[in-house]
C-alpha cells in the first residue's frame, strides 16, 4: 500500500484523476471515523460561530431557564434510543450467519463451486475469497480482455456489416476494460476506493449485448465461435457475481463497525450529557477562558457536541450506505 494510499482514508486526496472532491471523500471514500471527526468539529465550531456573531446571554440561559436541559434531556434519551433501533438492525445482518446446517452446507458448496470454476477460467489456484477486491477485479477484467481478443476470430466467419458490428462491440469491451484497469491501478490502495470501484462497475449491458450478438449469429457460426462467445458472457456473469459478493460483504463489516463504535461512543456520550445536566442544575458552571471564547458558551458548544456524538456517527456512516444503495443497483430487473 502506498502511503498517499493509507492517508486517503483520513483525508481528501488530490492525486486521484478527478483532484479533490470533498463530496465523494465524505459519501465514499473517507474513513468513517474521520468523517465522524470533521462532522463534530464542524458542529462544534458552528455553535460556537453562531454564539459569537449572535451572542445571547448564556448565563441566563443556563441558570434561569431549563430550555438547555430540556435539549440535553431529549439528547439523552435519544442516545439510549438510538443505540437500541441500531444493534437490532445489526442482529438482522448478523442472522446472515445464523442459518441450520443444510443452509450451510448449500452455501459452502456453492462457494467451492465457484472458487473452483475461477480457478478454472484463469489456470490459477488463487480463488476470489483469497484475495482483496482490487485483486479479483485485476484478474477477471484480464481473463475479459483475452477472451475478447479470442472473440475477434469470430469475424473472420462473418462478411460485411455483421463482422463489423462484433468488432465494434470488441472495441467497447477493450475501452471499458482498458478503463477500468486504469481505475483499479489509481486507487492506491485507499481503504475503500477498490471496493467501491467493483460495486460501482456496471457490466451488464456490455453482458446483455454479447448475448444478443450470440442469439442473432448463432445459425451462422461455428462451434469455435459459439464457444468463444459463450466463454466471455460466463466471464461476465462471474465478474457480476463477484460484484454482487461486495455488495453483502460491504453491508456486514459496514454495520458491524457502525454498531461497534456507537457502543464505544454511546457511553461517554451518555455520561457526559448526564453530567453536565447536573451541573446545570447545581449551577457549576466552568470560568475559564481559552482562546478569548466565553466559558459558558465553549461549555454549552462541547456538551452539545459530546450528545450529538452517536447521531453524527450514524449518519456518516448512512450517508455511505445509502449512496452504495443508490448507485450499486444498476444490475438488478428493474431500476428506477
Amino acid at each position: 500500500m502506498s502511503r498517499s494510499g493509507g492517508w486517503r482514508g483520513w483525508f481528501p486526496d488530490p492525486s486521484g484523476r478527478r483532484g479533490v472532491s470533498l463530496a465523494q471523500w465524505v459519501l465514499l471514500e473517507g474513513n468513517r471515523h474521520a468523517v465522524t471527526g470533521a462532522l463534530l468539529t464542524m458542529t462544534f465550531v458552528a455553535i460556537l460561530g453562531i454564539g459569537t456573531i449572535w451572542p445571547f446571554e448564556m448565563q441566563r440561559l443556563l441558570t434561569k431557564t431549563a430550555a438547555v436541559q430540556t435539549v440535553l434531556n431529549t439528547f439523552l434519551g435519544g442516545i439510549i434510543l438510538l443505540v437500541s433501533i441500531v444493534v437490532s438492525i445489526n442482529s438482522f445482518a448478523l442472522s446472515y450467519d445464523i442459518i441450520s446446517i443444510g443452509a450451510q452446507e448449500d452455501r459452502l458448496r456453492g462457494t467451492l463451486e465457484f472458487r473452483s470454476e475461477i480457478g478454472h477460467l484463469t489456470d490459477t489456484e488463487r480463488s476470489p475469497m483469497d484475495m482483496d477486491p482490487a485483486s479479483f477485479l485485476s484478474m477477471m477484467v484480464e481473463v475479459i480482455n483475452h477472451r475478447a481478443h479470442d472473440l475477434e476470430t469470430v469475424t473472420e466467419e462473418l462478411d460485411g456489416r455483421d463482422a463489423e458490428e462484433i468488432r465494434e462491440h470488441i472495441e467497447t469491451i477493450l475501452q471499458t476494460i482498458e478503463y477500468i484497469e486504469k481505475s483499479v491501478d489509481q486507487t492506491g490502495g485507499g481503504e475503500f476506493s477498490a471496493l467501491w470501484l467493483g460495486l460501482d462497475l456496471d457490466l451488464g449491458p456490455l453482458m446483455e449485448r454479447s448475448r444478443v450478438l450470440h442469439l442473432a449469429y448463432t445459425d451462422v457460426l461455428s462451434d469455435s465461435g459459439e464457444d468463444r462467445f459463450e466463454r466471455l458472457i460466463r466471464a461476465f456473469e462471474l465478474i457480476t457475481t463477484g460484484r454482487h459478493f461486495f455488495k453483502t460483504l460491504y453491508y456486514r463489516r459496514e454495520f458491524s463497525m457502525l454498531s461497534r463504535t456507537l457502543l464505544i461512543v454511546s457511553l461517554p456520550a451518555i455520561l457526559g450529557t448526564a453530567t453536565t445536566i447536573l451541573a446545570i442544575n447545581a449551577n457549576i458552571l466552568p470560568q475559564i477562558w481559552i482562546l478569548g471564547l466565553s466559558p459558558l458558551l465553549t461549555f454549552v458548544a462541547a456538551a452539545f457536541t459530546v450528545a450529538l456524538a452517536p447521531f453524527i456517527i450514524l449518519t456518516a456512516f448512512m450517508l455511505r450506505v445509502a449512496t452504495v444503495t443508490l448507485r450499486a443497483t444498476d444490475t438488478e430487473p428493474f431500476v428506477l
